[in-house]
């Protein structure tokens, strides 16, 4: 019985696959309720009008409306399509 393993055996053949996270809407596009925006690791992107942060971090939206961007890029906006949902946030 052999006590090596032989030629061609890897031990760190091993990766993980990509998580996609990043911006899933942009600045002008349209959403619905509970759209992902971003999906992060940590708060790379804050979270501003009409929209909340998850446990993990992504940010949704809680309005239908328009993705809009401010402080520099670093805040996700969402602006309502009817003036009638602004008295929520």
């Amino acid at each position: 019985m052999a006590h090596k393993k032989g030629q061609g055996s890897v031990r760190n053949g091993r990766d993980s696959l990509p998580k996609r996270r990043g911006l899933k809407a942009y600045g002008g596009q349209a959403v619905q309720v509970g759209s992902i925006l971003v999906t992060q690791c940590g708060t790379r992107y804050a979270p501003g009008r009409f929209v909340r942060m998850s446990k993990n971090c992504n940010i949704h939206s809680l309005v239908v409306g328009t993705v809009y961007f401010d402080q520099g890029g670093k805040r996700i906006n969402v602006k309502p399509a009817n003036e009638a949902e602004t008295a929520i946030g």
